[in-house]
C-alpha cells in the first residue's frame, strides 16, 4: 500500500528537480547580471517575471540615476584621458587591491583583452535568482546597492563596510558586484567559471583541490560593444609578503605579463615593509602604472627606468592615513597637468592626484629601489610632453547615496 505512494513521491521529486534544472539552465549569466544591475533581461528569460516586482523597479531606477551621474562625472572623462595619454596599452592589465572594481579597470584600460583583479574579498556566488525564497529578492537587491554605495559616490570601496556587505545574504561576495559592473559597462557575459590556482600558478577547475595554498577565483568571458571576446579574472588572495610568497597568484600573473597596472585607493599598503613582494613584482612586470599616491612610493621607482607624468593636485594623504606624505610627490606635482575628474581617496575633482609612470623601453626590468635616505638626490623626472587634457570643469554635483 505504501510502495506506490513512495514511488509517486520519488517521481514528483525527480520531476521537480528536472523542472528546476531546466529553469536554472534558462537563466543565462548575462540575464542574471542585467537583472542585478537593474537592466531588463532578455525577453524570454524567467527573470522577466521578477522585474514586475516594485522592489526591482525601484532598484532599476536607483541604478539608472546613479550610473548616469557616475558616467558623466568620472567614467567618460577617465576614458578620454586614457585615450589621450596611453599611446600603446598592453593586452593585459593588473589591478592589485582592487576589490570587485571592474568599473575603473575598464575605464582606464578599455582596450585591454585580459583583466586580472586581486584582493582579499571572497569570490562568493550568485544563486539562481528564480529560486530565492519568496520576498527575499528585494533584500538581495538592497544589499547589492549597499555594497556599491561608496564606489558610486567616492570612486573606491570602503574595506570595513565590504566585509559586512559581501557576507550579508544569499547574493554575496564580489561576483554579483562584478556582474553589475560588467552589465553597466555595456558588456555581454558569455561564460563564468569558478577556478583555483595551485602554488605554482597553474589553473584548476573550481571544485578541484590544488593544495593547501590554493587561490580561489573566477574567470568571466565577456564581449564589449565591438564584439571582441575578453577575459576577466578575479582572485581572492592575500597580497602581503607571506601570502604572496605562499600562493601562486603572482606566478600566474607573470604568464600574462608584462602588462599595465592600476593602483587606486590602496590603503598605502605598498608603503609598508610587509608588501614588498607585490610592490617589486609590479615594478618588474608593468609597462605602465597608473596610480594615486596610495600606490607605490615614488622613492621605490628607479628614475632611470621610469618616466613620470603627473596629473592633478597632490594635497597629501587624508587624515585616516597619517605619516604617508611624500616630499618627492609634492615636488613632482608642482608641475602637473590638470585633470577634470576625481579619483582615489581625495575624490573631489580639484583635489585628486594621478601619476602615470611609463617604463623606458629596453631598461632593466628588475625593480631598482631608491630609499628616501639615499645620499644621492633623485634626478628630477622630465617634463611631460603629452597633450594636455581638457581644462578642468566644476563637478556636476555631489551625491552621497549612504550618509
Amino acid at each position: 500500500m505504501f510502495r506506490p505512494l513512495r514511488l509517486a513521491a520519488v517521481a514528483v521529486a525527480l520531476l521537480a528537480a528536472a523542472v528546476s534544472s531546466v529553469r536554472a539552465a534558462d537563466v543565462t549569466f548575462d540575464d542574471t547580471a542585467r537583472f542585478l544591475a537593474g537592466m531588463q533581461p532578455s525577453a524570454d528569460s524567467p527573470l522577466v517575471a521578477l522585474t514586475r516586482d516594485p522592489s526591482w523597479q525601484h532598484h532599476a531606477k536607483f541604478f539608472d540615476g546613479a550610473f548616469a551621474q557616475l558616467e558623466q562625472r568620472q567614467l567618460s572623462k577617465i576614458r578620454t584621458w586614457s585615450d589621450v595619454n596611453l599611446a600603446a596599452p598592453r593586452p593585459t592589465m593588473f589591478y592589485m587591491f582592487s576589490g570587485p572594481d571592474f568599473l575603473y579597470a575598464d575605464a582606464f584600460y578599455s582596450k585591454a583583452s585580459t583583466y586580472v583583479l586581486g584582493a582579499l574579498e571572497p569570490v562568493g556566488a550568485v544563486p539562481d535568482l528564480t529560486r530565492l525564497p519568496r520576498g527575499s529578492v528585494g533584500a538581495a537587491l538592497y544589499n547589492v546597492e549597499r555594497s556599491l554605495g561608496s564606489i558610486l559616490s567616492f570612486s573606491f570601496f570602503i574595506t570595513k563596510q565590504m566585509k559586512v556587505d559581501l557576507h550579508a545574504n544569499q547574493v554575496n561576495g564580489t561576483l554579483p558586484i562584478l556582474y553589475v559592473f560588467l552589465a553597466r559597462s555595456g558588456k555581454t557575459i558569455r561564460n563564468v567559471e569558478m577556478i583555483a590556482l595551485d602554488d605554482k600558478g597553474g589553473i584548476h577547475a573550481g571544485n578541484d583541490n590544488p593544495g593547501p595554498n590554493a587561490t580561489r577565483g573566477v574567470r568571466i568571458t565577456f564581449a564589449g560593444s565591438d564584439g571582441e571576446v575578453r577575459t576577466l579574472y578575479y582572485f581572492s588572495t592575500d597580497l602581503s609578503n607571506p601570502g604572496a610568497r605562499a600562493a601562486g597568484f603572482l606566478k600566474f600573473c607573470e604568464t600574462l605579463g608584462p602588462g599595465n597596472s592600476l593602483l587606486k585607493s590602496a590603503s598605502y599598503l605598498l608603503h609598508s615593509g610587509n608588501f614588498t613582494v607585490v610592490r617589486d613584482w609590479l615594478l618588474a612586470n608593468s609597462a605602465t602604472i597608473i596610480q594615486d599616491d596610495s600606490g607605490i612610493p615614488l622613492a621605490n621607482y628607479n628614475a632611470r627606468q621610469w618616466r613620470f607624468f603627473p596629473f592633478g593636485r597632490y594635497l597629501g594623504p587624508i587624515a585616516e592615513f597619517p605619516g604617508r606624505y611624500q616630499e618627492r610627490y609634492a615636488e613632482l606635482f608642482a608641475r602637473a597637468q590638470p585633470i577634470d575628474f576625481g579619483v582615489g581617496y581625495r575624490w573631489r575633482t580639484h583635489e585628486s592626484n594621478l601619476l602615470l609612470s611609463v617604463k623606458v623601453p629596453g631598461s632593466d626590468t628588475a625593480p631598482g629601489v631608491e630609499t628616501t635616505s639615499s645620499a644621492e638626490p633623485t634626478p628630477k623626472p622630465p617634463r611631460p610632453k603629452r597633450p594636455r587634457p581638457p581644462e578642468s570643469v566644476p563637478p556636476s554635483g555631489r551625491f552621497f547615496w549612504f550618509r
